[in-house]
């Protein structure tokens, strides 16, 4: 019986982790191959399981902790996926304020269920604005040290380093932005991509479908920093029905989010990352918008075809902030732009909260 590959594709939050997850999966299934996709969050209602429900895509959703405080919940949701659809690949994406994924998830992965599993290299995505900010190579707000402790922590243990979203910056910017990364990062490769656009992932796959090292040191962290840096972010998760007449979804989701991040900007609370679905309440259709970094505009990523009567809003916002002062800007801004749109708003669940320490089920040191 041949193994099914276990992809585990990690990166700070607003590195595009569900766009080049979603990508892949395409280009996988188009070959034939079946998928099985698995999302992660410190918590349930998630904007990335909406999203890879969406394509039709078999999903799983770990949440209550990061893939290496819930390792049983991975395999397990492995193997429900695996009695389901039989996926030849399975693509995992762990909270995006996780890092030592090598020790308490891929190494484990090798040595308890290595029958099972072909365990890709780990794959680290950055987003290159934050990225330069954080290396200096680029003035701009950016996180605390204690926040960086952990981005950086994850680009030490990456086996690829993967660029992504080329496309916004000039070619110079790019080769400066990649020998720094190979300079400070030499165990890593570093590879460009832009997930949006297809560039660059048919070299970036070809790398993943070969396997991990066999040996390599374990890097050191220290878990009190970690602990800290993650509890410098604040959660947010908010849920609502809307209803109106002849409602311009894209509109309202785009305005929302401009509105949230204008006010996470007059507060100088730096944005991790937030985004947004609007569904209605009939039918597939999606709208999907993003915001990455202090300061940037408002992507809108997936469109709705039609104005739309009701539907199920989720806003996810991650922050380094005070968790509920997060959490009233966010239900502050929906009144108002529902007022605006002239739509009623009933949020159905809201919450707010600073992850937990971070407790991992296995630590192996070694890949042997």
């Amino acid at each position: 019986m041949l193994k099914a590959r276990y992809t585990m594709i990690g990166g700070f939050l607003g590195a595009g982790k569900t766009t080049a997850i979603l990508a892949i999966a395409k280009r996988l299934t188009d070959q034939g191959l079946r998928v099985g996709l698995i999302s992660n969050d410190q918590s349930v209602g998630l904007v990335d399981t909406t999203m890879f429900g969406a394509q039709g895509l078999a999903t799983e959703e770990i949440s209550g902790g990061c893939f290496c405080c819930k390792f049983d919940s991975l395999v397990q949701a492995s193997e429900r996926l695996t009695a389901d659809a039989s996926p030849n690949v399975f693509l995992a994406e762990p909270v995006g304020s996780c890092t030592d994924l090598q020790a308490t998830v891929g190494y484990p992965l090798r040595k308890l269920y290595g029958e099972h599993f072909n365990v890709s290299p780990l794959s680290v995505l950055v987003d290159p604005i934050r990225a330069q900010r954080i290396l200096g190579l680029l003035e701009g707000k950016s996180f605390s040290p204690k926040v960086s402790y952990i981005y950086c922590k994850q680009l030490e243990e990456a086996d690829l380093i993967v660029i992504n979203k080329c496309d916004l910056l000039e070619e110079s910017d790019l080769d400066e932005l990649q020998r720094e990364l190979e300079q400070r990062f030499p165990q890593s490769e570093v590879l460009r991509i832009s997930a949006r656009h297809g560039d660059g992932l048919d070299q970036w796959m070809d790398r993943m479908e070969q396997e991990g090292p066999a040996t390599r040191k374990i890097m050191d962290v220290d878990y009190d920093i970690y602990a800290e840096g993650e509890a410098l972010l604040g959660w947010v998760n908010v849920s609502a029905t809307l209803t109106g007449d002849d409602l311009d979804g894209n509109a309202l989701l785009h305005e929302l989010l401009t509105s949230i991040n204008q006010q996470l900007n007059e507060q100088s609370i730096e944005v991790a990352h937030l985004k947004a679905t609007l569904a209605p309440s009939e039918g597939l259709d999606l709208a999907v918008a993003n915001v990455v970094r202090q300061a940037s505009e408002v992507e809108l990523a997936y469109e709705l075809n039609a104005p739309i009567a009701a539907g199920q809003l989720l806003v996810n916002l991650r922050a380094e902030g005070d968790p509920q002062d997060l959490k009233s800007i966010v239900e502050d801004e929906l009144q108002k732009v529902s007022s605006k749109f002239s739509a009623n708003s009933e949020i159905r669940h809201a919450e707010a909260f600073r992850p937990a320490p971070p407790q991992p089920t296995h630590r192996v040191t070694c890949a042997d």
